[in-house]
């Protein structure tokens, strides 16, 4: 009997310490049984509250207590339970201390009810001002970065709490609205459904393909299995099977990668990210969103530079896609939201400062027929053309230097112009196999867009004036066309490397290594 007593002892032991473990916040219990009489709140109280959306909340209620009736207080509780899973930091609430308030509700008094009511309130002020537009400002962040501040109406968010039967509507809200910022909660959710996890680093010397014998393919195995992407099997064997290899296909093509099935140095680093740094991932992702542009318009293009991906969406649907390439690291594509000037069908490139610095330059000092090779042409302040033996390494960067047009040119045929401060804007290319490269960051910032004839003829929707049969005829003509929009379009480059579709989470390359600094900025 002693033993048996000594097991259950231990089992109970054991059984809180694993309840324990999974509670990472308190949970909140609210009996309706009672309303309690609200309580004033002096002026001198509420001159002394630092957060004005607090004060507006109390000076719209009267200056008197809000939270006193637990049917009102049962609504507010579980949102501020389930900040997490709004992607917030459980630490950044109060959360301990409302869960102590609320445990002897019936038996506060009218002092500490207030203490209670403003600290509900000002965890509410601070769940209102993090979820609509972000606990940072990424202009103190990012230098390339050019969206502006979203107007948010803080004051009319919070009050909208005060308003009667309208509870779920005022969080809808406070809320983004947009798909991505909805497919990105459902990622957190998915993956906070997700076992923790212990797995060993893999390491490969060589890909590894169909039918090949490994001794690391069982930890491999494990984490498909792990990640849904594989079914789960009674022994793991070190043979790359066929199962094995379409697993591989799937898990390829949710991360970005050319699913050829074929297991090599990028399908291992992804494999090596941990469900902890999936997870922030998705959280850091969240805060961009709560920064991106609240309402967006009837007719837009929006790229993601993580995805290599411009998408146009019209009625909220979208309508045409294309293959993008963006900035290399050191010459990153920025962030911004536009609107689209006029196209330039057969252009010419004028060479940007930054080019001509680190690379027109040095190539000239290397072959003084660059110019000429590259159909060059520089021009002096006198808009005097400079040839190459008149050419002058002291002077070199204040030359103007265009390239001609045609096919050899940068640019390609079309480049689409829109107002920014980085000049940078889309462009056709002249070289048309880099769109089959998976990775896909090889510009100086600007974006090249595979096919865009067709997306000129999209865009200018005109099946009579501006089907890709004339458009095709201006370009072989060899002149310069300069053709306005009659309708407003705008453009919006942003950056985000994960999201949900359909139950499955999907995350791309972290090209400018932004998610981790950011964690690292949002958790302090």
């Amino acid at each position: 009997m002693k033993k048996i007593y000594l097991v259950l002892v231990v089992l109970m032991l054991f059984s809180c310490k694993e309840r324990s473990k999974k509670i990472s916040a308190p949970i909140f219990e609210v009996n309706t049984v009672s309303k309690r009489s609200s309580v004033a709140i002096d002026s001198f109280k509420l001159a002394q509250i630092k957060d004005t959306l607090v004060v507006v909340f109390y000076k719209a209620n009267n200056k008197t207590t809000f939270w006193e009736d637990d049917a009102i207080r049962k609504k507010l509780l579980p949102l501020l339970n389930n900040v997490a899973g709004e992607g917030l930091f459980t630490k950044d609430f109060d959360l301990k201390k409302i869960y102590d308030f609320e445990k002897k509700i019936d038996s506060l008094s009218d002092t500490q009810l207030l203490t209670y009511d403003l600290l509900l309130t000002k965890n509410l002020s601070r769940y209102v001002q993090k979820v609509s537009k972000g606990k940072l400002n990424p202009k103190d962040l990012y230098r390339n970065w050019d969206l502006k501040e979203n107007t948010i109406n803080l004051q009319e968010l919070v009050l909208n709490f005060q308003k009667k039967d309208s509870f779920d509507s005022a969080v809808k809200s406070v809320r983004p609205n947009h798909i991505v910022y909805k497919r990105l909660k459902e990622a957190l959710n998915i993956i906070n459904a997700f076992p923790e996890e212990d797995f060993q680093k893999i390491t490969i010397n060589k890909k590894i393909v169909l039918n090949d014998s490994n001794i690391v393919l069982p930890a491999i195995k494990r984490k498909l299995i792990y990640w849904k992407d594989l079914r789960v099997m009674d022994s793991l064997t070190p043979i790359f099977d066929k199962e094995t290899e379409l697993a591989v296909k799937r898990f390829q093509k949710r991360h970005g990668l050319a699913p050829d099935g074929v297991i090599g140095g990028s399908t291992v680093k992804a494999l090596n990210f941990s469900k902890k740094r999936r997870k922030e991932q998705i959280i850091v992702n969240l805060e961009r969103w709560r920064w991106y542009p609240r309402r967006l318009e009837h007719e837009y293009l929006i790229i993601n530079i993580p995805d290599y991906r411009l998408y146009v969406v019209k009625n909220s649907d979208t309508t045409k896609t294309c293959k993008i390439i963006v900035g290399r690291f050191k010459r990153r594509t920025p962030v911004l939201s536009s609107k689209l000037s006029y196209m330039v069908l057969n252009p010419t490139w004028t060479v940007p400062p930054t080019i001509i610095e680190e690379d027109v330059i040095p190539a000239i000092i290397k072959d003084r027929n660059y110019l000429a090779k590259k159909n060059i042409i520089a021009y002096n302040a006198n808009n005097q053309v400079v040839d190459t033996l008149s050419w002058n390494i002291e002077e070199a960067k204040n030359y103007n230097y265009v390239q001609r047009l045609g096919a050899h040119n940068a640019l390609g045929l079309v480049k689409f112009m829109f107002q920014n401060r980085f000049t940078i804007y889309m462009h056709d290319t002249n070289a048309k196999r880099s769109f089959e490269k998976n990775f896909r960051a090889l510009s100086s910032g600007c974006i090249r867009v595979q096919d865009p004839l067709r997306l000129t003829e999209h865009l200018l929707d005109d099946s009579i004036k501006w089907n890709l049969k004339r458009i095709n005829q201006i370009v072989k003509e060899g002149k310069t066309k300069i053709v306005s929009f009659d309708k407003d379009i705008y453009i919006h480059i942003l950056y985000w490397t994960a999201w949900s579709e359909k139950g499955s989470l999907f995350f791309r390359d972290d090209l400018y290594n932004l998610d981790g600094r950011l964690y690292q900025k949002l958790n302090d």
